[in-house]
């Protein structure tokens, strides 16, 4: 008698040749997700910076703006309000940390990294998560800056490259942040830092007060550091170019100084996050 055999299923295959792993892409996306779901399933991390960043504006907007001057043609309402865009994404990002440092204290990113999938995605999933929040509360400063009496004075291509620049603003920090999360010792650490990179990037800049009315000493870090920059391109880029918002320079200048320090984080930040994330135990 003949014996028939059965064709080999595909359960007969290799587990080497089946456990390949998530491509970089497909990692990063669920990992992207994962945290959107967060930030859905606890709508206080949506809702709270967003109500902070309206309280802020309109805190400014209508007790501190007739105190202060610009020392320019350029009404308080139009000074401050691409500052506040420029902002506004620092004070939602500083929650991140926290989240970052309550996954690595809950053993999450021990499961993540026992998983075949690229040490890279599980950060660059975070970040892209945490800009799409930041994102959020740019758009929503937005809006209510023109509630407030804020006109843009430029075409429509300045304006999109002016949210352009924003967005990677958002990007290139949100691993700034990741970083913190992986290198402090628990989320009350993380939010201390967060904290203490927030304020003076913030409050030490262009964004509410010219910088003309610093003391000297300040004025030094004030004019030289990022966020100014970032500020000035977007007030440039919002307001129809340097002599409509009353800075220095032209507008291509502050576009390209705010692309190199961005470029500069980005490389910088994420290449420690990521070494960061692979070595942890």
């Amino acid at each position: 008698m003949t014996t028939l055999t059965s064709p080999p299923t595909v359960t007969d295959a290799p587990r080497a040749a089946r456990d390949t792993g998530a491509t970089l892409a497909g990692a990063t996306r669920e990992t992207a997700r994962r945290t959107l779901l967060q930030f859905v399933r606890t709508p206080q991390l949506i809702v709270l910076p967003t109500v902070l960043g309206a309280l802020f504006l309109l805190i400014f907007r209508y007790i501190f703006g007739g105190a202060i001057t610009t020392g320019t043609s350029v009404g308080y309402v139009d000074f401050v309000a691409p500052g506040f865009l420029a902002t506004t994404m620092l004070w939602t990002l500083m929650n991140a940390p926290a989240g970052v440092a309550e996954d690595a204290a809950s053993g999450v990113h021990d499961r993540l990294r026992s998983l075949p999938i690229p040490r890279t995605a599980v950060m660059a999933g975070r970040s892209i998560a945490d800009t799409a929040l930041g994102s959020w509360t740019v758009l929503t400063t937005a809006l209510l800056s023109v509630a407030v009496g804020f006109r843009t004075h430029a075409g429509v291509g300045s304006v999109v490259l002016a949210f352009a620049l924003l967005l990677f603003e958002t990007y290139a920090f949100s691993w700034v942040f990741v970083s913190l999360g992986l290198v402090a010792g628990n989320a009350q650490a993380a939010q201390g830092m967060s904290t203490l990179i927030v304020v003076p990037l913030t409050f030490v800049s262009s964004a509410y007060v010219p910088i003309h009315s610093m003391p000297g000493w300040m004025q030094a870090f004030a004019s030289n550091q990022p966020v100014t920059a970032i500020i000035n391109a977007a007030r440039c880029l919002l307001l129809g170019g340097a002599d409509a918002a009353g800075v220095a320079h032209d507008t291509t200048h502050w576009v390209v100084l705010s692309l190199v320090w961005l470029a500069a984080i980005l490389v910088v930040f994420a290449t420690v996050a990521v070494t960061r994330f692979a070595r942890k135990r």
